[in-house]
C-alpha cells in the first residue's frame, strides 16, 4: 500500500493510493494515519479494505507528511562509500548517527527555507525507514519485522553548520523545513527489498545525484538493529539512512549550494518524487 495525508497544513486527511494512482479518501476508516495504523494489525486493516469502493480525492490536492507520531527522526552520516570518497572522508567502521529535528519534518512539495545567513545550504536524497513495531535491541535477522514502511527524504543540510561551527552534525540538520518527507508511505510488503532502489535528485533540471540503494555501507536491517541498541525506536520513528554521492559539498573545484529561487526535485524508485522551492528566510 502507499499510504498518504493530504490536505492543508495542520488540516490533512488520511489516505492512500489506489492502483491508478489516485488518492482515496480513508478519513471514514481511520482518523489519522499514525502509530496505531502503522503496526502489523492496523496495516493488516487498512489492506483488506476495497480500497477502489473508497473516495476518490478530486482535484490535485497538497501532500503532507504521510504519517504522524514520529518521536524520533534518527540520521545516518556517510553511509554510501562513493559519498564518503566524495567529501575525502574515511568509510566509517560503524553507523555515524545525529539527529534532526522532529520541527524540521514537512510535507514534500513545502517549500524549503534558507537558514538566516546561510552560504552552504545542501540537497541530500535519502531513502527512510519508517517503524512500525517497538524496536529495542533487535536482531539483524529481525529487525525489517519492525518496519512499517520506506519514505523518500530530502535530508537538507547547512554545511557552515554542520562542518564549521562545532563537532556536532545536528547544528546543521535541523533547521526549519529541512525535512521533507513522502509523498506516500509505501508498506515493506509492497518494497520488497530495499537494497534495491534507484535514486536521483535534479536542482534547476539539471542532473546532480544519480545512485541505489544497494551501494550502502550499512543496510537497513544493519541500521535498525544497531539504532536499537542506542535507544528504544517507537512506531512512527524514522531513520534516514545517507545519500549516494552528487551533493553540492563534493562538487569539485568549487562547490555551488542552494541559493532562492532554486527548484530541487528529487526521487526513489517506487517511493513517488518531491519537488521544492528554495526561499529566503523569513521569520
Amino acid at each position: 500500500m502507499k499510504l498518504v495525508r493530504y490536505g492543508k497544513p495542520g488540516k490533512e486527511k488520511p489516505g492512500l493510493i489506489d492502483a491508478d494512482g489516485r488518492i482515496r479518501d480513508l478519513s471514514g476508516v481511520v482518523d489519522d494515519i499514525g502509530p496505531a495504523q502503522l503496526s502489523p494489525a492496523g496495516l493488516k486493516k487498512l489492506a483488506k479494505i476495497k480500497h477502489d469502493k473508497l473516495p476518490l480525492v478530486r482535484g490535485k490536492p497538497r501532500y503532507g507528511v504521510p504519517f504522524t507520531g514520529s518521536t524520533k527522526f534518527v540520521a545516518i552520516g556517510l553511509n554510501y562509500a562513493d559519498h564518503a570518497a566524495e567529501t575525502g572522508s574515511p568509510v566509517p567502521k560503524e553507523p555515524i548517527v545525529f539527529h534532526k529535528t522532529l520541527s524540521c519534518i514537512q510535507g514534500p512539495d513545502d517549500d524549503v527555507m534558507l537558514p538566516k545567513n546561510s552560504v552552504k545550504t545542501d540537497w541530500e536524497v535519502e531513502l527512510g525507514i519508517v517503524i512500525g513495531t517497538r524496536a529495542r535491541y533487535v536482531t539483524k535477522r529481525a529487525a525489517l519485522d519492525h518496519v512499517a514502511g520506506y519514505v523518500l527524504i530530502n535530508d537538507v543540510s547547512e554545511r557552515e553548520w554542520q562542518q564549521e561551527r562545532g563537532p556536532t552534525w545536528d547544528k546543521g540538520k535541523g533547521f526549519d523545513t529541512f525535512g521533507p518527507v513522502g509523498p506516500w508511505l509505501v508498506t515493506a510488503d509492497e518494497v520488497g527489498n530495499p537494497q534495491k532502489l534507484d535514486m536521483w535528485l535534479d536542482v534547476n533540471g539539471e542532473p546532480r545525484q544519480r545512485g541505489s540503494s544497494k551501494t550502502m555501507i550499512f543496510d537497513c536491517a544493519t541500521l535498525v538493529a544497531y539504532v536499537s541498541s542506542l535507544f528504544t525506536l517507537n512506531p512512527g520513528d524514522i531513520i534516514t539512512t545517507g545519500t549516494p554521492p552528487g551533493v553540492a559539498l563534493g562538487m569539485k573545484p568549487s562547490p555551488v549550494f542552494l541559493k532562492a529561487g532554486d527548484q530541487v526535485t528529487l526521487g526513489i524508485q517506487g517511493l513517488g518524487q518531491q519537488s521544492q522551492k528554495i526561499v529566503k528566510f523569513t521569520l
